[in-house]
């Protein structure tokens, strides 16, 4: 709706831009000095806004505004989301049946624990048929470091394969004539793969991708590894680079929302001065803990490596083991040892 449509006079029209619309206009008009609108004047304009907005509803409820939705919607909503195993039974748990689709997801930990393993596991993990209790879908794999490793992403989607058809006994009747017919390549075929080479091309990437999606419906997750690399070099101004990371991680949001998508960022560990002594800690800053939905550190306990919920709104924190192993990421096992995969 324009604001020509608006009970005011062309005057107070004329100092606002015409292609402004309703969504853009302040809640507290009769407080802005500019418009010199009235209390009375205010409360008919909200009143114009919410009979042109209103999106009536199958069951009649109506939000007032676009987007607008109650607390009630949103709890289904939540309950309904759709996850993306991780491949490890204990970690899955924690998370709440895997990584969540319209949320975002911070994973690091230090370099060797796993990191870019658990990114190709969800981006071959995401393409589990629906009749086996996946999604589906595809990946988009945005690397930065060019620690995508082929050969892994093979290894890792042949074992996907194998579970499928190892599990296809326990099918719904419905499915149990249906067979594994998808090979690795299908996989792999699966997976879009970008290599960005500074922080303005993944800056650029970032930009390109709400396009991109919009031409592949069926992508599920965005997996980034590692979404630090480009910030921490290079950057002698800090608030800008603090201001180019919120609108990425804003960009981000908004696509998870949008798109019903699951966005995974990776990222690295560095030092910091607490209380007298070095810790380390996810990098990027504090201000940066702030721009994902939930923040999950992986860390070595002794030869075993855990997974630690630091951040969700709707988890709780815990921890669970996990296996880097021959196949990808698995369940650990009292015999899991400290190895170094490939």
């Amino acid at each position: 709706m324009e604001l020509a449509r608006l009970p005011i006079s062309a005057s107070q029209r004329g100092s606002s831009s015409p292609q402004a619309t309703l969504l853009s206009l302040p809640l507290s008009l009769s407080f802005n000095p500019y418009l010199k609108i009235s209390d009375n004047e205010a409360l008919e304009i909200l009143r114009v806004v919410s009979q042109g907005s209103r999106l009536d509803k199958p069951d009649g409820s109506h939000a007032i505004v676009n987007g607008a939705q109650t607390a009630w919607d949103m709890l289904h909503e939540e309950e309904s989301l759709k996850c993306i195993t991780t491949s490890c039974v204990d970690l899955d748990d924690i998370l709440g049946g895997g990584i969540k689709c319209k949320e975002v997801t911070e994973i690091g930990g230090v370099p060797g624990i796993g990191k870019t393993q658990l990114g190709i596991q969800l981006a071959v993990n995401v393409q589990i048929p629906v009749n086996y209790g996946g999604l589906g879908g595809k990946a988009i794999y945005i690397d930065t470091e060019g620690s995508f490793m082929l050969e892994r992403a093979l290894q890792i989607a042949e074992a996907c394969i194998e579970d499928m058809s190892g599990n296809s006994d326990f099918l719904q009747k419905d499915f149990q004539s249906c067979q594994v017919k998808a090979q690795p390549k299908d996989f792999l075929q699966n997976i879009f793969y970008f290599r960005v080479c500074s922080y303005t091309e993944q800056i650029a990437m970032i930009n390109y991708l709400d396009k991109f999606i919009s031409e592949h419906k069926d992508v599920n997750v965005v997996i980034i590894d590692s979404v630090t690399f480009h910030f921490r070099q290079d950057f002698d101004d800090l608030a800008l680079r603090t201001r180019l990371l919120s609108g990425m991680a804003l960009k981000l949001m908004k696509l998870a929302k949008k798109f019903s998508l699951a966005v995974v960022l990776l990222n690295q560990v560095t030092t910091k001065h607490t209380e007298g002594s070095f810790q380390l800690t996810l990098a990027l800053g504090d201000s940066w803990s702030h721009s994902c939905t939930n923040r999950v550190i992986l860390y070595w306990n002794g030869d075993e490596r855990y997974a630690y919920i630091d951040k969700s709104p709707s988890l709780r924190s815990a921890s669970a083991p996990y296996s880097v192993t021959g196949k990808g990421i698995r369940t650990a096992t009292s015999k899991c040892k400290r190895i170094k995969i490939m």
